[in-house]
């Protein structure tokens, strides 16, 4: 999954990008309903690795199967 496609899907599932500072290919993402934060990153094109994608997914305190659903 490109990093697009789960902007998508995180935004859907209310978490929103926290804006940044500097440079750089890493983005921070926070989930207001659980308090939590990831960062997850941003590689254009290429796929982002499964199980990178995974943890930013369980560190935000959502559910993989309802990720993938959405």
């Amino acid at each position: 999954m490109r990093y697009r496609e789960a902007v998508r899907k995180l935004s859907r599932l209310g978490c929103y990008e926290v804006t940044r500072r500097g440079g750089g290919s890493h983005r921070k993402w926070f989930n207001p309903q659980a308090q939590e934060d990831a960062i997850l990153p941003d590689w254009g094109a290429r796929d982002l690795k499964i199980g990178t994608l995974r943890s930013a997914i369980r560190q935000l305190g959502l559910n993989w199967q309802e990720f993938l659903d959405e």
